[in-house]
């Protein structure tokens, strides 16, 4: 007889193959560029572009970790790190390439795609901690809430995974090359924007996870997971 852990699922894929997606674009297209916004009573707020997209893969990973698991969202977080990883790899070898000597855009390569190994280690690390942060978090109110209240396992937990997150990346990549003070200011900044991003998609959150709910028959507690990060098992 087949258990909750044994089981195939429609949807499970498709929300791993978003996610990982999400993740690769957030970090290999937005880090491209800072944008800036002007809004009444703060003034001109700088911040990187990537911020708008990036909280998606929380979106996604507060609907896994909600139907099904904190086993499966695991093993889509190991699916996100692995990827990070070998794009890291990638654009480090394309950008190191010779180029052909009629092609004038090694620069602009560079400028796009070129990180340094600081912010590469803060990007994967931030990412790698703040998933599982916020994975982990979800998994423990919901059964402290006995599954009511998804809006506040939902924002609760985003909270808790975005604030690892970018505390991490910008102490990690950007700590005595940038003063104390920018980091700090940038940091706080991230995070509010990635919070509210959450808020305002909470009506979306509840309706993509009753959708899931119903077309998978699965509502995963967490009661007897083994919450180590470091596996690949469905419980």
């Amino acid at each position: 007889m087949k258990t909750s852990a044994d089981r195939t699922y429609k949807y499970y894929d498709f929300c791993m193959a978003a996610y990982v997606c999400i993740l690769l674009c957030a970090n290999l297209i937005g880090p491209a560029k800072v944008a800036t916004i002007n809004l009444p009573f703060f003034g001109t707020i700088d911040y990187g572009a990537g911020v708008l997209f990036f909280p998606i893969s929380y979106f996604f990973g507060d609907i896994l970790t909600e139907v099904y698991g904190y086993g499966r969202d695991r093993r889509v977080v190991w699916a996100g790190f692995g990827a990070l990883l070998f794009a890291a790899l990638m654009t480090t070898t394309i950008i190191a390439l010779p180029a052909a000597s009629w092609w004038h855009n090694q620069a602009a390569v560079e400028t796009i795609f070129g990180s340094t190994p600081r912010i590469v280690l803060g990007s994967i690390t931030a990412f790698w901690c703040g998933s599982f942060v916020n994975s982990y978090v979800l998994a423990k109110m919901k059964i402290l809430t006995d599954g009511r209240w998804l809006w506040s396992r939902a924002i609760g937990s985003t909270m808790c995974g975005e604030l690892a997150d970018s505390a991490l990346f910008y102490t990690i990549a950007f700590y005595g090359t940038w003063e104390t003070k920018h980091i700090v200011a940038i940091t706080l900044t991230q995070y509010v924007i990635k919070v509210l991003w959450e808020v305002a998609a909470t009506p979306l959150t509840y309706w993509v996870v009753g959708f899931l709910k119903r077309t998978e028959k699965e509502d995963y507690y967490d009661r007897d997971t083994d919450f180590t990060p470091f596996s690949l098992q469905n419980s």
